[in-house]
């Protein structure tokens, strides 16, 4: 399941993807909350301004 990390360019994405799910948690955080965040925001924008 673990195989040694041997990059010859060690990356920070590869470095989270050694880890189970930690790659899949790290986007999710980074990248879909924000993504909902902007949504509910700009919806209640549209929902004021009618």
């Amino acid at each position: 399941m673990f195989e040694p990390f041997s990059d010859i360019v060690p990356s920070f994405f590869g470095t989270l993807n050694q880890f189970p799910m930690l790659l899949t948690i790290f986007l999710h955080v980074i990248i879909i909350l924000p993504m909902i965040w902007l949504y509910r925001d700009e919806k209640k924008k549209l929902e004021e301004g009618k």
